[in-house]
């Protein structure tokens, strides 16, 4: 397993719409393993395929508390299940040091499949909810930044160039 390397915003490359895994191998099921070693060093609770510059459907996410529930989601299509939107602060790790409040729906419902390719479908609310929707955005090439004035935005991503620059 590695720690995989994530792209930051604004890069580019986080806005290329992810394809659909036609086929569960090996190879995919190693990639899972990455993100997942990954998300759990940044550390985060969910990361997605588009984050590690791979453009597959694909996300990973855990929002336990001992960190002892993984959960893989491939090609994951959502189902609003109560328009009622939430509140939540929400961070990104291709967004680091940054939590800002977005509006989304409280309760979804995913069906996707699972590391070894069987189809499942489940209901998510509270966190679980608003962490798939998060990375399933990733997913289309959008980021919660997007849900942000511009002014907040290009707040960000100066700062966020800036640090590169820095690090450069």
């Amino acid at each position: 397993m590695a720690v995989l390397e994530i792209l930051e915003f604004p890069d580019s490359r986080l806005r290329t719409e992810a394809k659909p895994i036609t086929e569960v191998t090996a190879d995919t099921r190693a990639l899972i393993d990455d993100m997942l070693e990954t998300m759990y060093a940044a550390p985060g609770i969910g990361l997605a395929a588009t984050q590690v510059n791979v453009h597959q459907r694909l996300l990973v996410m855990d929002i336990s508390d001992d960190k002892s529930a993984p959960q893989v989601f491939i090609n994951p299509q959502i189902t609003i299940l109560d328009p009622e939107q939430g509140e939540y602060d929400e961070g990104c790790l291709s967004v680091p040091g940054f939590y800002e409040t977005v509006s989304r729906p409280r309760e979804v419902e995913v069906s996707a499949l699972d590391r070894n390719g069987e189809p499942f479908t489940c209901r998510l609310d509270g966190l679980a909810a608003i962490c798939l929707q998060h990375e399933v955005d990733h997913l289309n090439g959008k980021l919660f930044v997007d849900y942000l004035s511009t002014l907040k935005r290009q707040r960000i991503r100066k700062k966020l160039e800036k640090d590169q620059r820095q690090r450069a």
